[in-house]
Formats: C-alpha cells, structure tokens, sequence
C-alpha cells in the first residue's frame, strides 16, 4: 500500500500526460492535487509541511519562468534584428542536411550549454534554434530534449558530480574524479551512438517516409562525431576531473563536426530536409549582417556563464549581489528554494538579448517587443511549473511526517533494492531515472539517492563507484521524460497543451538509455 502511494507521483503524470493525453496544465494540477491528498492521509504530512512544500515549488517555478523568458526572449529578439536568417545561412554552408543540423546543434552546441549552465537550459536554447531553422516545433523540442542527456552529468561545470555526491560520508575530490572518469567509460556504449539515435528519431518520428531508410547513410559520420565526443570526454575527465568535460568534448566534437561536414567527408551528396515545417521558405536574399555579429549574443551567453562559474570573484559577486532565495520557508528547516539572480542562465540570456541589438546596431524597439511576445508565449506553462513543483516538492519533502515514515523516495528506493539484489547494476541507472523524472534535476536526484545507492553497492558487493556512475547517467537520462523540462522544451517552441505527445516521443529513448546504461556497467564491471 505504502509503496503504491509513493510511486502516486510516477503513475499520476505517465497515466494523465502520456496515456490520456492531458495538457500538462491539467494533467500535473490533478497529479498534484492526488500527491498532497494521500501525503496528508495516507504520509502523515501535516499541513503546514503541504503549505511549505507548495510555497517551495512556486518559487522553484519562478526561477525556471526566468530561464524559459530568457531563451526565448533572445530568439525573438535575434529573429527582429535578422540575426537568425544570417545563423541560418550560416548552418546551410556548413550543410543544410536537417540530419547534420541535429546533431551539431542539439548535440554538440546542446552539451556545450549544459556543461556551462546545466538547470534544462539547453533544450531552452537549442529547441527554438532548430524551429527557428524550419524544423517541425515537435520535432525541435523531442529532439533537443533527447540530446541533452550525455553531456548532463558534468553539466554546470560538473555540478551533478561535485554536488550530487556530496552526500555520501567521505565524499571527496578522489571520488568524483573516479566517478567521472567511470561516466565517460560507459559513455562509450550511449555517447558514442547517441548522435546516430537523434537522427534516427529524427526520420523515424518526422521524415516523409516514417522510418529508419534515411538515417543509415548518416552512420558513418554520426559515429565518427560520437566516438570524438565520447573519446575526448574520457582523456578530459582522466587529465582535469569532471568540471570541464562538458565544455571541452562539445568544442572538440563542434570542430571536428564543422570541417568534416563543410568537405562533406562521411556525409551523402543528397541533402535531406523532409521534416521542415510546412510552408518554411529559406530566405534567400543573402543578409548583410556578419555570421560572427549574429552569433554573438550566444557567444555572450557562453563567456558569461563560463565567466559566472569559474572566476571565483565574478562567481561570488554573481552569486550575492542579488539573491532572492527563500530559505527555512515556513521555519522548516532545509526546506529552501536558492533563486540567484544574476547567477541564473536566465538573467544572462536576457543580457544577451538586450546587448544583441547594440551590438548587431538595431533599434531597442526588437527587443521591447520580442518580451511582450515572449511574456504572452510562457504564461500557460508558468502555471504548469507551479502544479509540477509543488508535486515535486511534497514528495521530495514527504519524510517531514508524524508517522515516522522514510520519505517516499527513499521508500521507493529501497523496495527496489530489496526485489533486485544482485542485479542491481541493471536498475541502478533506473533509479536515477526516476529520480530525475520527479524532481526534474540530475543533481538532485544523485543527492537524493546516492546514499542508497553507495549502501546497495556495498551490500551487493558490487563497485560502488560504478553504480554511483550508473546513477548519474540514469538522472541524466531522465531529463529527456521529466514533466517540467517537457513544458519548458514545449514552451519555448510554441508546444504548451502537448507535453504528453512529447513524452510519449522520449520515453523509449530514455528507457534505452538506461538499459544501455546497465549493459555498460556490467561489461566493465566484468572485463576491466
């Protein structure tokens, strides 16, 4: 009975979203509603602990609104100044085959993002840059949710490692590097195929034909980008730790990407573009603005993400000048919600957007007006947010009860763990999973279940830096089916009403994920 009612803010969303179709609107008000019934009922919440938890939730909420306005907000504004017609023509020198766009856009431009900012902002940024290339608004948001998965373990300059271990007694330097170096090991079994997998939902999902016929001749050179990726990640985590993997791999991989479709090596004579957007037109009156002038509001973005991050000054400033947090929220302790202003993607995409009419010499009107569309673009989903996260919360916060009871995370942990024994190196990465599909953050998955999942490891006997890397590969994966990184990714291409359609799309690549996951774990674990 006990486990059924924890696993409630699983089966609530999966069965209202993705089998009934509802809106994440109504779908994630009637799960959360359920959740809060049977945690005061069933849990023994009180309350005041519900009120907390939702108040928790709606802040969390504001903070993603600030990030999805952010993004598109920047896309808007570089769509007014005709800084997205002259990315465009940019992308069709380079080649103007969808497939190859997927790849170095929602891949490799993907992971370059998430290793500076991490926090589902990538599939913010690269979903409108793939609409905005005509692609199909479904297929921009499955896609770019699918992509942002490899690099996400070492997102926000390693955060899910640094942090998300940190709750393990004894944690320290000596572990996270082995744990990283252990991710990009089995990396090799899902990194290196991840690039062809995008293509391949690609044209089975949205090509004319429905199928994988046109996939097959990108192979060669969607492994060719995977195995630079997935190799360069190994010898970065091996050389610096896990802080840098995500941004020096994508560079690797943006370079060696770039040359070798520009010579078309690997790559077929046909370009293929059956998943535009019907009634897309290229421009093809050839813009006067400079590829690097154009570019430059996300070159921005990435110097001062990187800038906020790792200059421990710039970072401390960044981090206190204006801090909106809300901490102990109703005298609970530990029940915080950190809400850094000028340390948020957000707030830098925002920058972005207003120093991009300067320095692209347009008038500030673009921008006046790309944030009255984009204010009208998020207000169905900031109310999405809101019912997510206050789901969320609650059963994050559902050990504060008078019955004694675990949390229910936890409780669904350990039951897990006491059916699988020794298989347990094939779950693992499922509990991460399901970790992230809740709480919608790698990094709190692992700080949740890392501590069950380094006490399985030791019972089992099993190499308890490999389940830990299990478990960050799995949260990872589970950033592709988490209910609130799908309204954003929906949110941002125009999509909010189908976040069940879009996870119905992602939800077997996230199951793969993990599954291949497993299978990496246990062959290293056998072999090396």
């Amino acid at each position: 009975m006990l486990l059924l009612v924890a696993l409630t803010a699983i089966i609530a969303p999966l069965i209202l979203l993705v089998i009934l179709r509802m809106s994440a609107l109504k779908g994630m008000f009637y799960s959360a509603v359920l959740v809060i019934l049977l945690s005061l009922t069933v849990w023994g919440l009180e309350g005041k602990v519900i009120l907390a938890s939702t108040l928790q939730g709606t802040h969390k909420a504001f903070t993603i609104l600030l990030i999805l306005f952010g993004a598109i907000v920047l896309l808007n504004t570089l769509t007014h100044t005709g800084a997205v017609d002259r990315i465009n023509q940019g992308f069709r020198n380079i080649s103007g085959d969808m497939r190859v766009q997927v790849v170095i856009i929602a891949f490799l431009f993907g992971s370059l993002i998430e290793g500076a900012a991490g926090f589902g902002t990538p599939a913010a940024v690269t979903g409108p840059l793939l609409f905005a290339l005509g692609f199909n608004p479904m297929a921009a948001a499955t896609i770019a949710l699918i992509a942002d998965s490899t690099a996400v373990p070492f997102g926000a300059v390693g955060t899910p490692v640094n942090v998300g271990l940190s709750n393990i007694t004894g944690s320290d330097a000596a572990l996270f590097h082995s744990v990283g170096v252990k991710i990009t090991m089995i990396d090799f079994f899902i990194g290196t195929i991840l690039p062809f997998a995008l293509v391949v939902v690609l044209t089975l999902f949205f090509g004319k034909k429905k199928g994988i016929t046109d996939a097959l001749p990108l192979l060669p050179w969607s492994l060719l980008i995977g195995i630079v990726y997935t190799s360069s990640a190994f010898l970065y985590a091996s050389l610096f730790g896990p802080e840098f993997v995500s941004i020096l791999a994508p560079l690797t991989g943006l370079i060696v990407a770039t040359v070798t479709a520009k010579k078309g090596f690997l790559l077929p004579k046909t370009e293929w573009a059956d998943a535009l957007l019907k009634g897309f037109e290229f421009k093809k009156t050839k813009s006067d603005m400079g590829l690097i002038t154009a570019w430059s509001p996300y070159l921005v973005v990435v110097i001062l993400l990187l800038l906020t991050r790792i200059v421990p000054g710039i970072k401390h400033f960044a981090q206190n000048a204006i801090d909106l947090s809300w901490n102990n929220i109703l005298g609970f302790s530990g029940v915080t919600s950190d809400w850094e202003f000028l340390y948020s993607p957000g707030t830098i995409l925002i920058l972005a957007a207003i120093l991009a009419v300067f320095i692209q010499r347009k008038s500030f009107h673009n921008f006046v007006t790309a944030s009255k569309e984009s204010l009208r673009s998020i207000k169905n989903a900031g109310f999405s947010l809101i019912f997510t996260l206050a789901l969320v919360q609650v059963f994050t916060n559902s050990g504060m009860n008078v019955k004694d009871l675990i949390s229910m995370p936890q409780y669904i942990a350990e039951a897990l763990s006491s059916t699988f024994g020794s298989m347990w190196i094939f779950v693992a990465p499922f509990l991460g999973e399901l970790g992230a599909f809740i709480t919608g953050s790698a990094t709190v998955s692992t700080l949740t279940f890392s501590p069950v999942q380094h006490s399985i490891a030791i019972q089992t006997g099993i190499n308890s830096d490999l389940i830990l890397a299990l478990q960050i590969i799995g949260a990872a994966a589970g950033n592709m089916i988490c209910v609130h990184n799908v309204v954003a990714a929906s949110a941002v291409v125009g999509l909010s009403g189908k976040e069940g359609d879009i996870i119905r799309k992602t939800f077997i690549p996230a199951l793969l994920y993990g599954l291949l996951a497993g299978i990496g774990g246990f062959i290293i674990l056998t072999f090396l």
